[in-house]
């Protein structure tokens, strides 16, 4: 579960709301979210987050509100085939299995799990949430667990032979690893389908470089929820007043600043800066570090003399060509803002497809 949604759900819970935590379980075919995408229903109608919207959409919430009013979980089967998403514009053709988790606010051990697994997150932390989403009529639906690392745990499976074999699962789930719907053996022999879900912590960026493209860039990264921190030595642009939307902003030099900066797969670097020799600067601090995304702007003589410069220190072929650069997909974009979001656009390429 992505943190803000965590958030949300926390927070509705301790307004005293009951929720209707619609997940997506398994896809087969076309359809517009993968297993992990989640809603949030309210009795009253309210919803937060997608599972792709459309008539689908609106059938999983009608489906929500029914099991909300019973007080009980459930799975659905939505068949988006093209006749029913054809009113809304829509035409996928697969199928999508949704769980819904009925989370009651008087719950003292689900609201301990969930707060734990909404902390982990904001730290980035490697978590893996299990929840046994089958049979719809087992009596261990919606009980769930949080692995932690250390091998720290929270909550119970219900079963001591179910927990056990989805801890041996959750150990081999990585952050980078996708949700994934597997099948364990319960008491007498019966299946249990357990859902796990690893952290899904969303992109850090860390801007080098303060000007007309960092502040487009700052608030379209906000729009999508990522936090951004900028970092320029000039008073003048690094400040606040500037960057209202950004997480945090540095004025410091580039050099000062990234020496000891946190930089980890949830990092992904736009270098962004005024001068040829502040880009070689940055990518030389950046092109060791364990980004999931190093880009930086620049026309391709540039590019060819900063990487010629670095080739020539020692670094390898093989790193230089991880670099994005010139940054950004091709759209055709000239302004600072068609700008930043060719450079996001590519972010959430990385991001959401690894190793493309």
């Amino acid at each position: 579960m992505e943190s803000n949604l965590m958030n949300t759900l926390v927070s509705l819970l301790s307004e005293g709301e009951d929720v209707a935590v619609v997940t997506i379980v398994r896809s087969l075919g076309s359809t517009p979210r993968s297993p992990g995408a989640k809603m949030l229903v309210l009795a009253d109608g309210r919803t937060f987050g997608s599972i792709g919207g459309g008539c689908g959409e609106a059938d999983a919430v009608r489906g929500a509100l029914e099991l909300l009013d019973q007080k009980k979980h459930g799975r659905l089967r939505l068949e988006m085939t093209s006749d029913l998403a054809a009113g809304d514009g829509m035409i996928c053709g697969g199928v999508m299995e949704i769980f819904v988790d009925w989370i009651q606010h008087t719950d003292e051990g689900n609201q301990e799990i969930l707060a734990a697994c909404r902390d982990s997150l904001a730290g980035s932390g490697n978590i893996v949430l299990a929840t046994v989403t089958g049979p719809d009529d087992g009596a261990l639906l919606g009980q769930k667990m949080l692995f932690l690392p250390g091998g720290r745990e929270v909550g119970s499976l219900g079963a001591p032979d179910v927990t056990e074999q989805a801890r041996c699962l959750a150990a081999g789930t990585g952050a980078q690893i996708k949700p994934r719907l597997v099948e364990v053996s319960g008491e007498a022999g019966n299946k249990v389908e357990v859902f796990l879900e690893p952290s899904v912590v969303a992109p850090h960026l860390l801007i080098l470089g303060a000007g007309h493209i960092s502040r487009p860039l700052v608030k379209l990264a906000s729009i999508l929820g990522y936090t951004t921190t900028v970092v320029d030595d000039r008073p003048a642009f690094a400040n606040t007043a500037r960057f209202p939307e950004a997480t945090q902003v540095v004025c410091r030099y580039f050099e000062q600043f990234l020496e000891n900066a946190e930089v980890g797969p949830g990092t992904f670097v736009v270098i962004v800066t005024r001068g040829h020799q502040h880009d070689l600067e940055c990518l030389r601090e950046m092109i060791g570090k364990p980004a999931s995304y190093i880009g930086m702007i620049g026309s391709r003589r540039k590019v060819r003399a900063v990487f010629d410069q670095l080739a020539a220190e020692g670094v390898p072929a093989d790193r230089l060509k991880e670099v994005h650069s010139p940054i950004g997909l091709k759209i055709g974009s000239e302004t600072p803002e068609e700008i930043a979001l060719s450079i996001l656009a590519e972010v959430v390429q990385v991001w959401r497809r690894p190793g493309v």
